[in-house]
């Protein structure tokens, strides 16, 4: 073996932190009968014993409104456009508004739901059905005021593009079941991302843990069908010459990027059998499809859910969706309802769907934004908005199910406002400390070396939420 490249080899485990980022070597038998080798990241034991084997993380872009879904306020309607209170808003920062904007009243009846008594707003009828199923933590805030700072720290722990996204983490430290299909999955829907792709990147990680996007139409993976008058035959012996140059290249100068190349070549490959059938769903019962909202041959997000579960079902480690269309700076009572429409009929779909294979207990299931709404309400001629709600670090949130959370709890509150968090105060460094443990990961010793510096998701933050936990 070439001196250097068994050198960069010794460095890599040398500096993998909790020693999970072992490669194993392996060979694949091609559904057409050509073999070929193949390096695989494997799945690794959890550090320690784990309730949740892999993740869905339903990202709702743009921030929903808590105090119009989960954050029920009636003084906000007694204060209803009369100026807020200077005492509470003292020394804070807006987007658009200005901090002595009037107060907005919830523009949604709630009311009490299951036998937790959870306040659910009538926006959501199908969450309200199986609110014993999940943890709703309503005391959830950041550091990041702006949306795609907000998303990247979100799906990062940092708030910059050039980190690790959350699922690149969970596919370095434990591995993937998938043998057709990559660890981390990614799912659009709604539009446009603020944060862009910095939000699955694999950062400073090897590439291979980067998030793979499936798109909405066509092909599920570009470039993964041959063109025409191209076989299999003749796409096999490319990839086996292509493979050999890399290997050799790869034993010169020891680049990991370059196994990365390999890697990604060698997955193309094998997702040319199982992407087709995995995003084709006339196996599906119809009363399943039914159950999701799902519409034949439209894409949208509830089609992306019931991907989400054929995904897991096939070992893919973490499943991230992200529905634009929450940013409600205008008519936020028509924005809610407009997006409550598109996606809680999917939302419950999905952990009953889940509950009823008997995957919620080890899937993990995870909704929420990246910041919440402010209680003043946000209006401006100039920019034609009236009756919207303003960007809102202090306190939003998030609600959790399967895969060890403790089912049917409401952790954490805020002020009689809905202005800042009064009870068991919920960071997103905790979020991804506690989402790290669900899976048995000690967040503090999942770590990568890079520039001199051991890097974590949390950064330097993150306590996990033992409500939380079942």
């Amino acid at each position: 073996m070439n001196p250097l490249h068994q050198q960069t080899r010794r460095q890599f485990f040398d500096t993998c932190g909790i020693g999970l980022g072992k490669i194993a070597l392996g060979s694949l038998c091609a559904g057409t009968g050509f073999a070929a080798s193949r390096t695989a990241y494997m799945p690794q034991p959890a550090p320690s014993p784990a309730r949740a084997k892999r993740v869905i993380y339903l990202f709702q872009a743009g921030a929903p409104s808590q105090l119009e879904l989960f954050d029920n306020k009636p003084k906000l309607r007694e204060l209803d456009g009369k100026p807020i209170p200077p005492s509470v808003i003292a020394g804070q920062r807006y987007a658009f508004i200005q901090p002595d904007a009037a107060v907005l009243a919830p523009c949604f009846p709630f009311s009490k739901h299951g036998q937790c008594g959870a306040e659910i707003s009538d926006q959501l009828p199908h969450l309200a059905k199986i609110v014993d199923e999940i943890a709703i933590v309503k005391s959830v805030h950041t550091n990041q005021f702006n949306h795609s700072p907000a998303q990247i720290f979100m799906n990062t722990g940092g708030p910059v593009p050039g980190r690790p996204s959350m699922g690149s983490w969970l596919s370095y430290g434990i591995g993937s079941e998938a043998t057709d299909l990559p660890s981390f999955v990614v799912l659009k829907s709604g539009g446009n991302l603020s944060g862009g792709a910095a939000m699955w990147s694999a950062g400073f990680l090897p590439g291979s843990h980067a998030g793979v996007p499936f798109r909405e139409s066509g092909d599920p993976i570009l470039h993964t069908s041959n063109p025409q008058g191209y076989d299999n035959k003749a796409q096999r012996e490319s990839l086996n010459f292509i493979k050999e140059m890399n290997e050799d290249r790869l034993a010169a100068i020891g680049d990991p990027e370059i196994r990365t190349r390999i890697d990604a070549y060698e997955m193309a490959w094998r997702m040319q059998s199982a992407a087709p059938e995995l995003t084709d769903f006339t196996s599906e019962n119809p009363a399943t499809l039914k159950q999701y909202g799902v519409t034949p041959g439209k894409s949208g997000y509830a089609n992306n859910c019931l991907l989400a579960r054929r995904l897991t079902e096939r070992g893919v480690r973490f499943v991230q969706l992200y529905h634009s269309g929450w940013d409600h700076h205008s008519q936020v009572k028509n924005g809610v309802t407009r997006q409550s429409r598109a996606t809680d009929q999917a939302n419950a779909a999905l952990i009953m769907d889940l509950k009823q294979r008997g995957l919620l207990d080890d899937t993990l299931v995870i909704w929420g934004g990246e910041f919440g709404r402010t209680p003043m309400v946000e209006a401006s001629a100039a920019l034609g908005r009236s009756l919207g709600r303003d960007h809102h670090p202090q306190a939003f949130t998030m609600w959790f199910a399967g895969g060890g959370v403790k089912p049917g709890t409401t952790i954490g509150a805020t002020d009689e406002l809905g202005f800042n968090v009064v009870e068991d105060p919920v960071h997103v460094h905790d979020v991804q400390a506690t989402i790290l443990h669900l899976l048995g990961i000690d967040h503090e010793r999942l770590t990568y070396r890079y520039q001199g510096r051991d890097f974590r998701l949390t950064d330097v933050h993150g306590h996990v939420v033992k409500k939380m936990l079942a």
